[in-house]
């Protein structure tokens, strides 16, 4: 995926010819100033040794053409250390450029070959100025030297070429390369949006078959769960009806046999009461009409009500809704260690925590009752912590239990705090 994603590779041209407008490769900032002013400062060279051999005046006026040439050849050595700074400073390289132009157009205006050198002024202006500022540069590089020698003097053939057609075939050769740059690009980015497609389509299909495997996964832990808690409760509470009635049938005295009767009351009543809890368990309804601390606390209610001990539910940070599957597992962890503590633990009180903060949840429940040992029933071997450990590991969190006996118990759990996909 980041290989087809990666940006096409920057094409190099020749070190002439092969800088684009305004954005040189870094790679040839060290040698683009010492090859422009080089080449400038040869075509200078060939210039002025054409112009000696043509008639130019007295000696003072060649003298002074020839200071003007050196001047000029000098100058062009200022691209060298102002070529790196063109776009920190980009008054430099304007000032170059005009003092640059006013050189040539002086030249030009004296002697006809140096028309040529004139025409340095556009790959200069091609690399040193932003692509839509370059055409500026390029056409004063035009202009400049014809009006400065006089558009009704005539020149020689070959010095209006060099001046018109050599232009011209540098931007027609410019736009030809750009073109095939721009023509690869878009074949890279074609390819490298189908590669794109390609793998989101996989990423679809393996995220579609994962959530398959983890909705497979929980019902079947949901199932392990309630055949456990089926056992636990309501099978266990019909064998001792089962056998109360059994005791009930042997016995000679009708006190036994009404207190046996008690008993099978008893346990069917409790029975129902599991069965409920159990059917119940299934949904968590509390969670579709309100938030989790609200549902925390209506469940410590209900508890308080049917067990007599004390339980409170308290909330600790800035509450939030959070993603539902972690309200859902946060709410069954508290539902399963409240019916612990009031089942097994005979606590007295009991204290739901609820704390927010910036990456995680943390939810505490504590009791006073009995507590429990390594090796008890309750020690986690049972399925119902068990349970708790693999409800809260299939949402990315952490659950430790600590106990003791006659020290009650401690359920800390710490979960991701992801927010719910519809909260603001």
């Amino acid at each position: 995926m980041a290989a087809a994603l990666s940006p096409p590779r920057r094409v190099r041209l020749s070190p002439m010819m092969g800088l684009r407008p305004g954005s040189v490769d870094p790679n040839a900032e060290r040698w683009a100033g010492p090859v422009f002013a080089g080449i400038g400062i040869v075509a200078l060279a060939v210039c002025t040794i054409i112009a000696a051999g043509q008639p130019h005046g007295d000696a003072a006026q060649w003298r002074t053409t020839l200071l003007l040439a050196a001047a000029s050849g000098l100058w062009l050595l200022v691209l060298i250390p102002i070529f790196p700074l063109r776009t920190r400073k980009p008054w430099l390289a304007i000032g170059f450029f005009v003092v640059l132009l006013t050189g040539a157009a002086l030249l030009t205006s004296r002697l006809d070959p140096f028309t040529a050198f004139a025409s340095i002024g556009y790959p200069i202006a091609f690399v040193l100025f932003p692509t839509r500022w370059s055409i500026f540069a390029a056409a004063a590089t035009a202009v400049v030297p014809l009006l400065a020698k006089g558009i009704w003097q005539p020149s020689p053939p070959w010095i209006t070429a060099v001046s018109i057609v050599g232009p011209i075939l540098y931007v027609a050769w410019f736009v030809g390369a750009e073109s095939e740059q721009r023509r690869r690009t878009n074949e890279k980015l074609a390819q490298s949006n189908a590669q794109l497609e390609t793998a989101l389509t996989e990423n679809a299909a393996l995220h579609a078959q994962l959530l398959t495997q983890a909705r497979e996964a929980g019902v079947l832990d949901e199932r392990q769960r309630m055949a456990h808690e089926i056992h636990d409760t309501v099978a266990q509470g019909l064998t001792g009806i089962v056998t109360q009635l059994q005791a009930a049938d042997r016995a000679t005295e009708a006190a036994d046999r009404q207190r046996h009767l008690n008993h099978v009351h008893t346990l069917a009543k409790d029975s129902l009461t599991e069965a409920r809890r159990a059917v119940q368990a299934l949904r968590p309804e509390p969670l579709a009409d309100s938030h989790l601390p609200e549902a925390l606390a209506g469940l410590a209610n209900r508890v308080s009500e049917t067990s007599g001990a004390k339980v409170t539910a308290d909330v600790e940070g800035d509450a939030r809704p959070l993603l539902p599957e972690l309200e859902v597992t946060m709410y069954r962890v508290t539902q399963e260690a409240l019916a612990n503590a009031e089942k097994h633990a005979r606590a007295s009180r009991i204290g739901i925590t609820l704390t927010y903060t910036s990456e995680l949840v943390m939810l505490d429940i504590r009791d006073d009752g009995r507590g429990f040992a390594p090796g008890d029933r309750g020690d986690g071997t049972g399925f119902g912590l068990e349970a708790m450990r693999q409800r809260v590991r299939r949402v990315a969190g952490s659950l430790t239990i600590e106990s003791a006996r006659g020290e009650g118990t401690a359920v800390h759990a710490e979960f991701p705090a992801i927010p719910s996909p519809g909260a603001a």
